[in-house]
């Protein structure tokens, strides 16, 4: 009894030290509550404003995010392991679908806020993962489930690359389908105002060489006036044509049209391009290789690829810190700072934390164990149990800044992230069921 009781205690010791060796890890990289901290301050002093806020949270995802996507997936794809990744992709889509069904029909039922769909659908799919992976190595957790004979370093790199897969599915699905879950009744108003930024945008494309407040400055194009018109006036007209002809179009090819543009979203290119690197040998040599070996791309641009995209998980926390400063505030003052009630929190909670973990654990035993969907790598077991669990996803507040979401429903998410986070010790509970049932799934 007390050796089976040992064998419970251990891992479980281990997996918590390594839960919250991930919150201290996100402490000292600011991109957790220190970055919240840092974002309060940041609003408290006034050295970041509401707006720039938002448009620091479309930079992250419009820029930082698919540079992070590139290098990670471009470093740990190539075409010899591609095939392993389909039940990857198969089962990202699977959970999201029925954690967004779970949700729509928990929203009606209980009369939850629109974006505790996007919360229980989407979890924190990129760094909290990458994080955990190197704290469980770390503890030595994981060498229980690395096979005799595999080098450990190749196999945390080959669970780094299965949850980067889900996470470009899960960012994917997130900005194609997350305006229309937040505003069900309103989705042609995030297109009119694209569509009034697209008219501005086009007005100072005709005066290129003053800035929006009519001089010159850091925004103003480097291009000479006479060099930068025609090009203006070629895609005007290619947009226009391309406008006419999709009118022509037969109205059902229009429906399929427009929701395949839903899914034209940095982050979708940023994981093609990545994916394109990493399963072409000759360019994942040129970005990837040693200088010397031929990777030319190596000391510059991929080094520059990977510094920006470092910078997603730590602007990205300031900006909800920032969020939360402006409810503090509005708190103080009694006013409206975005209400989150227990039911909600508790409804995601329970659901991102215990009923996942339940599910998909058994659910990828099975599959390892009876059938032969699953590659025969335990590392991969492991990181599919992990995959639907967790804290919602950081990038929600991104989401609600790009459609316009009520500054009321920005602060009431910037709460309810802060406390998802807050306890993400308890992970350790799926970690442990993971690891045993990986364990257990070797033996058969």
């Amino acid at each position: 009894m007390g050796q089976d009781a040992s064998e419970l205690v251990v891992p479980f010791v281990g997996a918590l030290q390594a839960a919250v060796s991930v919150l201290i890890t996100i402490f000292c990289k600011s991109t957790g509550p220190a970055g919240l901290v840092v974002g309060v301050l940041t609003a408290q002093f006034n050295l970041l404003s509401t707006s720039a806020a938002k448009e620091v949270s479309r930079t992250c995802v419009r820029m930082f995010l698919p540079a992070l996507l590139i290098y990670k997936l471009g470093t740990n794809l190539d075409k010899d392991t591609g095939i392993r990744y389909l039940p990857i992709l198969f089962w990202s889509i699977s959970y999201q679908a029925i954690s967004l069904a779970f949700g729509v029909a928990a929203c009606r039922v209980f009369k939850l806020p629109n974006w505790v769909k996007l919360a229980v659908t989407f979890n924190n799919t990129t760094s909290l993962p990458l994080l955990l992976i190197q704290s469980l190595s770390t503890t030595g957790v994981l060498d229980a489930i690395i096979p005799a004979g595999d080098e450990a370093s190749k196999a945390l790199d080959r669970a780094e690359s299965y949850f980067l897969i889900n996470a470009m599915v899960s960012n994917s699905l997130t900005f194609a389908l997350g305006p229309r879950l937040l505003r069900p009744n309103d989705e042609d108003a995030p297109e009119e105002n694209n569509k009034d930024d697209e008219q501005e945008d086009g007005d100072e494309d005709d005066n290129m060489e003053r800035g929006p407040d009519g001089i010159i400055d850091e925004e103003t194009s480097l291009l000479p006036q006479r060099a930068v018109r025609p090009i203006n006036r070629v895609e005007g007209r290619g947009y226009k044509r391309t406008m006419k002809w999709i009118e022509g179009l037969p109205p059902w090819v229009q429906q399929v049209l427009e929701f395949m543009y839903q899914f034209a979203n940095a982050p979708l290119l940023g994981t093609l391009v990545g994916a394109i690197i990493g399963l072409t040998p000759p360019l994942k040599k040129l970005f990837f290789a040693d200088s010397n070996n031929g990777g030319y791309f190596n000391a510059w641009l991929t080094t520059a690829i990977k510094n920006v995209g470092d910078l997603f998980a730590t602007m990205q926390i300031i900006v909800v810190g920032v969020k939360l400063s402006q409810s503090l505030r509005k708190m103080k003052a009694g006013e409206d700072s975005g209400k989150v009630d227990k039911k909600s929190m508790a409804f995601v909670f329970v659901t991102r934390f215990f009923i996942w973990p339940a599910i998909s654990i058994p659910l990828i035993y099975a599959l390892a164990t009876k059938t032969g969907v699953l590659d025969n790598d335990p590392m991969l077991w492991f990181a599919m149990m992990l995959m639907s669990a967790g804290p919602s996803a950081m990038i929600l507040v991104a989401l609600t800044d790009t459609i316009g979401s009520p500054e009321e429903e920005k602060m009431a998410i910037a709460k309810f992230l802060t406390i998802s986070y807050a306890i993400t010790p308890l992970m350790c509970f799926a970690v442990v069921g993971s690891l045993k049932a990986t364990q257990a799934a070797m033996e058969q």
